[in-house]
């Protein structure tokens, strides 16, 4: 991205088509059921000062709880935090019965909707594992149960 002055003095940015991001998350599940899940990122190339994304805002691109799963996400924060995208699989999974799966895709489809990209990973309580994402590649790997380890970056 770019930064240019306007006639009028203003500065516009100017970015390219491909926008970088800097997020690596984690979930995991314990022996004993426990959840967890972390998310750090660099926010984007050339943010805006204060912008804040939605990695360290619990429920929007991070959130854990036993009872259902743990999530982390990545993409376009603003879209993240407004959808509560995190929080929203949880939620589906609680008050709906939706399986990690269905709730993954509908959280991420409600940030689509506002406009976002992106993905996330979630692990739920019983070890099921969900990684939509929708954008053309994200990176992530994953443990099965019988321990093979899976690392896909396109679908």
């Amino acid at each position: 991205a770019a930064e240019k002055a306007g006639a009028d003095g203003s500065k516009k940015f100017i970015t390219s088509d491909l926008e970088h991001h800097g997020t690596v998350g984690a979930v995991a599940r314990d022996a004993q059921g426990n959840l967890a899940a972390a998310t750090s990122t660099g926010g984007i190339n050339n943010k805006l000062p204060g912008r804040v994304g939605d990695s360290p805002v619990i429920g929007a691109g991070t959130y854990a709880d036993n009872a259902t799963c743990a999530v982390s996400c990545t993409g376009d924060g603003e879209f993240f935090i407004r959808a509560a995208v995190a929080h929203q699989v949880s939620a589906l999974m609680e008050l709906r019965g939706m399986s990690l799966s269905e709730a993954a895709e509908r959280a991420l489809a409600h940030a689509e909707k506002l406009g976002g990209t992106g993905g996330l990973i979630a692990v739920d309580k019983n070890g099921n594992v969900a990684l939509p994402f929708n954008t053309s590649g994200m990176y992530r790997g994953h443990v099965r149960e019988d321990g093979k380890f899976v690392i896909e970056i396109y679908k």
